[in-house]
């Protein structure tokens, strides 16, 4: 006779096994055709039927949140990683690790930090906020050097790589190098005041509000 215990969690065991099937089969179809693809092919792509993605997610919606908490959580990651760095070196490490994910998830990249709950954004915000100033001590970067520069880096970034990576692929580490160096200037940076905390933090709010229409 078969173990109870068994029985009742190997469904448990299935189910876990499919949420990640659909979510690595979402990840791959949006790659490739952006929030437009439909939940049948992503079905198709992780080899299970339609409803039993709409019996774990209740929309595309749904799905497409589960994903951006996904790659959030890899992004958390990365960020311990990144503050684990020495000599100030970890605002690169971190920096690079975004490029990357942007390009991965490049068609929906928009969406990784304007659609992700508030905690998650207001993180990745404190750790560049930290990396920054360890940088600026390390003499990694110009004293002048804010986080809310190395934000607008962040979001100009995300933005080259939409545009550009599918015809130039990686063109934006150039970008982020070039950034960089400029950041490690020894002269003044710019008359003009960084962009505050609380103006990336409205600014993430409204873009958040956007992205759910």
């Amino acid at each position: 006779m078969p173990d109870a215990s068994v029985s009742s969690r190997t469904p448990r065991r299935d189910a876990v096994r499919n949420d990640a099937r659909v979510l690595q089969a979402a990840s791959e179809v949006l790659a490739e055709c952006g929030t437009q693809a439909s939940m049948e092919e992503i079905a198709t792509r992780a080899g299970v039927g339609v409803g039993t993605i709409y019996r774990r997610f209740a929309s595309k919606d749904a799905l497409i949140d589960a994903l951006i908490a996904q790659v959030m959580s890899e992004l958390g990651e990365a960020a311990d990683l990144a503050l684990g760095a020495p000599d100030g070196t970890g605002l690169r490490v971190f920096l690079l690790a975004l490029g990357r994910s942007f390009a991965t998830h490049r068609r929906y990249a928009a969406l990784l930090l304007d659609r992700g709950d508030e905690a998650s954004a207001e993180r990745v915000r404190l750790d560049l906020a930290e990396l920054t100033r360890r940088a600026v001590a390390a003499g990694e970067l110009s004293a002048e050097a804010e986080v809310g520069d190395v934000m607008a880096l962040v979001w100009s970034m995300r933005s080259l790589i939409e545009t550009t990576e599918e015809v130039a692929p990686g063109a934006w580490r150039r970008h982020l190098e070039i950034h960089l160096a400029g950041l490690r200037g020894t002269g003044r940076l710019s008359a003009v005041s960084a962009i505050s905390p609380e103006q990336m933090r409205r600014i993430s709010t409204g873009q958040r509000q956007m992205s759910r229409g």
